[in-house]
């Protein structure tokens, strides 16, 4: 049975999140192919991770006789992280711009399973499994707009996700999220609509086709 772990980093909860919308859709798709799969459900804006710290930090490059009790009871936290991350055979994330970048709560959650000689470094033990993050952001910072220089959640996670874990990376897109509620951005309400719709088709397409890999 095929293990899907969701992680939703939005401030904002339900509908009233586009990054949430978008997830709950590709996870709605991929639990209707796998009926009798398991998802390991993540809210890190409602229930977030510890931020690492010291002793978090340095048990993981320590043996575990040799670590001080501090650091033995900070370690298990990160590795109950690390083992959803590794026994999970596909990953949902969503990520939401704030201030040009992730959340600080998912950034805490990539602290915690990033670790080298285990999920990074030359073998990282989830390497190659699939990520779907569903990157929304309140306008467009695609490449030609004006913003283009401004975007640091896709080039970050590219460099995290795909360069560091070795996972298979794969992004949607919602854009212009701002539009309906910002009156200096009406103009761009069709536009906003337009890359709603194909989030959602996109979702629903990239889950099946992904159930469908795995179960090949």
């Amino acid at each position: 049975m095929a293990t899907l772990l969701h992680i939703d980093s939005s401030v904002f909860p339900g509908e009233a999140s586009s990054s949430r919308s978008v997830a709950n859709a590709f996870r709605k798709a991929w639990q209707e192919q796998h009926p009798e799969g398991t998802v390991i459900y993540r809210d890190v804006a409602a229930n977030p991770v510890p931020h690492i710290t010291a002793d978090a930090h340095t048990a993981g490059f320590a043996a575990p006789s040799e670590r001080t009790p501090e650091q033995s009871a900070a370690f298990p936290a990160r590795v109950k992280l690390i083992e959803e991350l590794e026994q999970a055979d596909a990953v949902l994330i969503g990520a939401p711009m704030y201030n040009y970048s992730i959340p600080s709560t998912l950034k805490a959650w990539l602290d915690n399973v990033i670790l080298l000689g285990r999920t990074a470094g030359e073998t990282p033990s989830a390497q190659g499994t699939p990520v779907t993050v569903v990157a929304s952001r309140g306008g467009s910072y695609a490449p030609g707009t004006p913003r283009e220089g401004y975007e640091f959640v896709q080039n970050y996670l590219e460099a995290v996700l795909k360069g560091t874990l070795g996972l298979d990376l794969d992004f949607i897109v919602p854009e212009l999220t701002m539009a309906p509620r910002n009156p200096a951005m009406s103009e761009l309400v069709p536009l906003y609509e337009a890359s709603r719709k194909r989030a959602f088709e996109d979702a629903t397409t990239k889950a099946k086709e992904l159930a469908e890999r795995l179960a090949a």
